[in-house]
């Protein structure tokens, strides 16, 4: 028996001349953004001819009918474990990573990586389907990746991250207030044979390195910074504010004192990428998880008085 509540049609519109979906349906403003016809697309509300399509290119013809369907609560996609899905279409992903949640996998740890339950995720539409690795975040750092879901567009971003993803910033929790509020920091790094990054504010020969740093807020003896990052090097952030004096709260690895919402409170928030197939710029946020915000929002007598817990985004 069919959900009649579940099939509830909220509009329909004929078409009267060939025209792909994404287009048709901006064009007959739907939604006030390509961004929001392309959600619709992406939570399977859009039909033609009675049929569920998602493939933004679909082509249509005259006398086709398109249908806007309510939301189906029951057909959300669930938020896997470790992770949400933020953003997906025929070509890419874009996910929000919990901290404590590897990227990709290690010699110590194979099986629990955002890669392997992404892979396990597409596998249930299409037993050929797979995704590509595009970049990582450390382990103990949240917020937004992008994957792609084939060779040829993995190759493409490789070659070309910087024209594809103009911004992607982080925001941190560091200890102390730094002076200046609003800075640049600028120097080279090396690894060392501990896989420690190690800073050089003259040229040794090292990667250089460029980190824009803002502070939005301090309370007690913690800052909420934003970055933007010129480079993007190996633990870039969490090095450069270690070199400053205001490691980023929880990262012992860089200099750290202690580690209040067990996990670093570094988080990958926003995300500006420019689609590969359509050209389309697409904005991504994912706001400050819970832990870090309460961090920042209480002082030091009410954290004691009130133990921290690490909370899912």
């Amino acid at each position: 028996m069919r959900n009649t509540t579940r099939d509830k049609v909220l509009q329909e519109i004929k078409v009267d001349q060939p025209a792909q979906l994404l287009d048709f349906l901006v064009q007959k403003e739907v939604r006030k953004s390509r961004n929001a016809v392309k959600s619709l697309l992406a939570h399977k509300q859009i039909k033609v001819n009675g049929k569920l399509i998602t493939q933004f290119d679909f082509e249509l013809k005259a006398k086709d009918k398109v249908s806007v369907m309510k939301y189906d609560q029951s057909r959300k996609e669930k938020r896997l474990k470790g992770l949400k899905i933020v953003f997906e279409d025929d070509d890419l992903l874009v996910i929000e990573k919990e901290a404590g949640f590897l990227s990709v996998a290690t010699d110590k740890e194979k099986s629990r990586t955002v890669y392997n339950s992404l892979n396990e995720y597409v596998k249930k539409k299409d037993k050929k389907a797979r995704v590509y690795v595009l970049h990582r975040l450390d382990r103990e750092v949240s917020g937004l990746m992008i994957f792609a879901k084939d060779t040829e567009l993995q190759d493409i971003f490789q070659k070309n991250w910087d024209n594809l993803v103009p911004k992607y910033s982080y925001m941190a929790i560091v200890e102390g207030r730094p002076n200046p509020k609003n800075g640049t920091v600028t120097s080279w790094l090396t690894e060392n044979k501990n896989f420690v990054m190690m800073s050089s504010l003259i040229d040794n020969g090292g990667l250089k390195s460029v980190t824009h740093y803002k502070t939005q807020k301090s309370k007690g003896g913690y800052s909420l910074l934003d970055f933007d990052l010129e480079t993007r090097r190996k633990n870039q952030v969490r090095v450069h504010m270690q070199e400053i004096g205001h490691p980023i709260v929880g990262d012992k690895k860089y200099g750290a004192s202690n580690n209040p919402i067990k996990r670093i409170a570094l988080h990958a928030g926003g995300l500006i990428l420019k689609h590969p197939r359509t050209g389309e710029l697409l904005e991504f946020k994912a706001g400050i998880p819970k832990a870090m915000q309460i961090l920042i929002s209480e002082t030091q007598k009410e954290r004691k008085d009130k133990p921290e817990k690490e909370e899912s985004i």
